[in-house]
C-alpha cells in the first residue's frame, strides 16, 4: 500500500508494533533530552511526522557531534528540500563510517515506523552506547547465558606479525556485551542478582536500584525494595534516578513490568548510567595483586596454548614434505595425504578461534600471527592434492584436474563490497568462466564412469580410495553446479540493479538541492531530460527488474534455502520495489519542480526588467504637469499587478534557492520595494484613473443617447395628428416604438 504523493500521514504508521510504540516513547525522549541543548531549544512531539523534514535530526546530530549540519529551513519548504535534509544527515552518518542498513531518505521523509526507529537506534547506538562503552575496561562475563552473544572483533587476512586490521567502529553485539559486563561487575555482582540480559532481567526494577546504590551507595534500602512490586520499584527507581543522579526518565514502568522488555529501550536508558563518575571504593591491595596475578596466568595459558598449535601446524608441514620426498607408490602417498588433510580439518574450528584478536585496536599478537602463518602453510596441501590427480593414469588425470578447477570455481563465494557495474562485469567475467569450466561435467562424468566401473586405466589400477573420492567430489560438483551458475547469475543483475538504483539515487541528490541562477537551473533540467528520458530511466529498469526477478525465480528454484531470511532472495527483491518506487515517485515529481523554478526565473526576470524600465520613466514623470502625470499613470494597475508578480517569484526564488542566491534577491527585492513604496505613496490617486476615465465617458455616451431620445420623442410630441382613431392609434405606436428602439 503506497499513499499518494501530498499525503501527510503513511498509513503503515497505524499498524506499527506494541515494541514499536516503545521505543517511539524512549527514543522521542531520549532526542528531547538532547534537543533542550540546543539554541534555541527544540522538542519533537511526534516522532514520525516531527523528523519528516529532516531540520529536528539535523539539530539533534548538531548536539551530538558539536559539529554545524547545513540546513534547509522555512515556512514553505517542499517534499524535496525535506529529502535533501535528510540525505544530508544520512550521508553525515556514512561519513563517521555508520553503516546505515536499508535506510534512505525517502522513506524517513515518509515517516515509515520501522525505519525511523532503526535510524534514531543507529544513532543511540553510535552516540551514546557505543561511545561510552568504548572506554570501559575489559571485563570477563559473570552469566554462561551471555557467552554466545555476537563478537565485536574478527579475525584478519594478512600474513605478517604483527598484523593490523583497519578499524572498524564496534558492533551492536560488542557494545550490548560490554554494557552487559559493566551492569554485572560494577552493579549487581555484589547484590547477588543475575542480570542475563536488557529484557526481563529488569522487570522487577531491582538492577535498575543497583545501579543507582553502585554509583550512590546508602541511597536505596535493598531489602525494603525486594519486598515490593515491580511497579512500585520501577517508578521510585526512574525518580531516584532523575532527581538524585539527573538521568532522565526515558522509561515508563507499564513499558518495563512486562513480559518481554524493549531491550533497546533499556539499553538506552541504562547507558546514560555510564555517564556519572561512581563513588569509587577503595580496592584493597590484595585483591588488585591477585587480579594482576590472574590477568598473567590468563596470559600465559594463552600464549603456551598460541605455541603448541603452532609446533603442530609446523609438524604437519614437515609430515607433508617427508611424505612428498620420500616417493612410495601413489596410493600410499594419496593414504598420507588423506590421513593429514583430516587433520587439519578437525583442527580448523579451534585454528579460527584462536586467531580471533583480543585486543581493543584489532592487532593479532606475535603468536597469533606465527600461527596464522602456520596455517597458510599447512593448508598447501591442496597443491599435493592436485599433484597426486595429476599423477593417475590418462584420461583420469585429466578428470582430476578439471574437478580441481570447478571445485575452485564452486569455491568463489565472490564476495564483494562495491554494488556498481563494475562489480557486476567482474562476477559476469566469473560467471562466463565458470561455466566454460562447468560445461564440460557431462564428458568428465562418462570417461570416470567407465573407468570407476573397470577400477583400472588400461589394466593399471587406480588407488581405490583416491577413486571412490572422485566419485564423490564429481557427485557434489555435479549437485551444486546448478545451484553456483544460478546464484553467479542472480549477483550479476543484483549488482547491476544495485548500480542502477545508486545511480539514481545519485541524481536525484544532484537534483534535489537550493537551486541556483536560471542557468544552472536550465542545464540541471537538460541533465534530467538526457539521463531520465533520452537514456530510457524507466525502460531501463523495467529491463533490469524482469532479468533480476528470471535470475532469482531461478535462483531460488535451485537452492530453496536462499529464498528467506536477513540476506534472503525475497528480501532483497522486496527492498528493490520497495526502493523503486520511493525513487520512481521522487523523479517524476523533479521535472515539474524544475520546471516550475525555471518559470519563476523567468517571470521574476522579466518583471524586474520592465518594472524597472517604468519605475525610471515614472519618477521623471512625477515633474510633469498633472495631465501629463495623470495620462502617464492611468495604466499604473497593470503595474501594480506586474509589482506583485514581481514579489510572488522572487519570493518563490527565496524558498528554493541557495544562500548566495536568495541573499541576492533579497536586496534586489528590498531595493526595488523601496522604490516602489516611494512612488506609489505619491501617485496611489491615480491607481484607478484608467477606470474613471472609462466610466466618464460611458456615462458621457449614455447621457448623450438619453438627450436624443428625449429630443426625438419631444418631436413626434409635437407634430400635428390629424384626430381619427386610426391616426391615433398609428401615433401611439410610433413613439412607443421610438422609445424601445432607444
Amino acid at each position: 500500500f503506497w499513499p499518494a504523493r501530498g499525503s501527510s500521514r503513511d498509513p503503515n504508521q497505524l499498524r506499527f508494533t506494541l515494541q514499536e510504540a516503545v521505543q517511539k516513547r524512549t527514543f522521542t525522549k531520549w532526542i528531547n533530552s538532547h534537543l533542550a541543548k540546543h539554541a534555541p531549544p527544540l522538542e519533537v512531539k511526534d516522532l514520525f511526522e516531527d523528523i519528516k523534514d529532516g531540520v529536528m535530526l539535523l539539530a539533534l546530530l548538531e548536539v551530538l557531534s558539536g559539529q554545524k549540519l547545513p540546513c534547509e529551513q522555512g515556512k514553505k519548504l517542499k517534499r524535496i528540500h525535506w529529502v535533501a535534509n535528510i540525505g544530508t544527515a544520512l550521508k553525515f552518518l556514512e561519513g563517521r563510517k555508520i553503516k546505515l542498513v536499508n535506510i534512505n531518505s525517502t522513506d524517513i521523509v515518509d515517516g515509515r515506523p520501522s525505519i525511523v526507529l532503526g535510524l534514531v537506534w543507529t544513532i543511540i547506538l553510535y552516540y551514546q552506547i557505543e561511545e561510552l562503552t568504548s572506554s570501559l575496561p575489559e571485563l570477563p562475563l559473570l552469566s554462561s547465558s551471555t557467552s554466545s552473544m555476537d563478537s565485536s572483533t574478527s579475525s584478519t587476512d594478512t600474513t605478517s606479525p604483527p598484523v593490523k586490521r583497519k578499524p572498524l567502529p564496534p558492533v551492536q553485539g560488542g557494545a550490548r556485551k560490554a554494557l552487559l559486563r559493566w551492569v554485572q561487575q560494577t552493579s549487581t555482582k555484589c547484590l547477588r542478582l543475575e542480570v542475563k540480559d536488557f529484557g526481563p532481567s529488569w522487570r522487577t526494577g531491582l538492577a535498575f536500584f543497583a545501579l543507582i546504590n553502585a554509583l550512590r551507595p546508602n541511597l536505596v534500602d535493598m531489602e525494603r525494595v525486594r519486598r515490593r512490586s515491580n511497579r512500585e520499584n520501577l517508578q521510585e527507581a526512574f525518580l531516584l534516578a532523575e532527581t538524585e543522579l539527573g538521568i532522565p526518565q526515558l522509561l515508563d514502568p507499564e513499558d518495563v513490568d512486562v513480559d518481554k522488555p524493549d531491550e533497546k529501550s533499556v539499553m538506552t536508558y541504562v547507558a546514560q548510567f555510564l555517564k556519572y563518575p561512581p563513588q569509587r571504593k577503595q580496592r584493597d591491595a590484595q585483591g588488585q595483586q591477585q587480579e594482576e596475578v590472574t590477568s598473567c596466568q590468563n596470559c600465559r595459558e594463552q600464549r603456551k596454548a598460541l605455541r603448541e598449535l603452532k609446533m603442530w601446524l609446523d609438524q604437519l608441514e614437515r609430515d607433508a614434505l617427508q611424505t612428498q620426498e620420500t616417493g612410495g607408490s601413489l596410493a600410499q602417498q594419496y593414504q598420507l595425504f588423506k590421513s593429514l588433510h583430516v587433520q587439519l580439518e578437525v583442527r580448523r574450528k579451534q585454528v579460527e578461534g584462536a586467531l580471533q584478536s583480543t585486543q581493543r585496536d584489532g592487532m593479532l599478537t606475535v603468536d597469533q600471527a606465527l600461527v596464522k602463518q602456520a596455517w597458510e602453510r599447512a593448508s598447501n596441501l591442496l597443491d599435493w592434492h592436485l599433484q597426486l590427480d595429476r599423477s593417475l593414469p590418462a584420461p583420469l588425470d585429466t578428470v582430476g584436474v578439471w574437478l580441481h578447477e570447478a571445485e575452485g570455481a564452486l569455491r568463489d563465494e565472490m564476495v564483494v563490497q562495491l554494488a556498481d557495474d563494475i562489480t557486476a562485469n567482474t562476477v559476469h567475467r566469473a560467471l562466463e568462466q565458470h561455466k566454460d569450466v562447468l560445461r564440460s561435467l557431462e564428458s568428465h562424468q562418462q570417461i570416470f564412469q567407465r573407468i570407476h566401473k573397470d577400477r583400472s586405466v588400461d589394466g593399471v589400477p587406480v588407488p581405490p580410495d583416491q577413486l571412490q573420492d572422485m566419485a564423490e567430489r564429481l557427485n557434489f560438483v555435479s549437485t551444486s553446479s546448478n545451484a553456483h551458475l544460478a546464484r553467479m547469475e542472480f549477483l550479476e543483475n543484483k549488482h547491476h540493479m544495485q548500480a542502477f538504483l545508486m545511480i539514481a539515487e545519485s541524481k536525484l541528490k544532484f537534483w534535489i538541492v537550493k537551486y541556483g541562477r536560471q542557468e544552472s537551473v536550465e542545464l540541471m533540467l537538460h541533465n534530467y531530460i538526457s539521463f531520465v528520458e533520452k537514456q530510457r530511466f524507466f525502460e531501463n529498469y523495467e529491463v533490469l527488474f524482469r532479468s533480476l526477478k528470471e535470475s532469482a525465480e531461478a535462483y531460488v528454484s535451485a537452492d530453496s534455502s536462499v529464498d528467506e531470511g536477513e540476506m534472503g532472495v525475497r528480501r532483497f527483491m522486496r527492498e528493490v520495489v520497495t526502493q523503486w518506487r520511493s525513487l520512481s515517485m521522487e523523479v517524476r515529481s523533479v521535472r515539474s519542480m524544475l520546471e516550475q523554478v525555471l518559470f519563476n526565473w523567468e517571470q521574476y526576470t522579466s518583471t524586474v526588467t520592465s518594472l524597472q524600465a517604468w519605475l525610471e520613466d515614472a519618477e521623471e514623470a512625477l515633474s510633469q504637469p498633472e495631465n501629463t502625470k495623470r495620462e502617464f499613470f492611468r495604466n499604473l494597475s497593470h503595474w501594480i499587478d506586474q509589482h506583485a508578480a514581481m514579489n510572488d517569484a522572487g519570493n518563490f526564488l527565496i524558498e528554493t534557492c541557495d544562500e548566495t542566491v536568495s541573499l541576492d534577491l533579497k536586496q534586489q527585492l528590498l531595493l526595488m520595494n523601496g522604490r516602489w513604496r516611494k512612488l506609489f505613496l505619491t501617485v496611489k490617486q491615480y491607481a484607478h484613473s484608467e477606470e474613471l476615465e472609462k466610466w466618464r465617458k460611458d456615462h458621457l455616451k449614455a447621457v448623450w443617447a438619453l438627450k436624443e431620445l428625449l429630443d426625438s420623442a419631444e418631436a413626434k410630441l409635437n407634430a400635428p395628428v390629424q384626430v381619427s382613431f386610426l391616426s391615433v392609434r398609428s401615433f401611439l405606436q410610433d413613439v412607443e416604438v421610438g422609445f424601445i428602439g432607444e
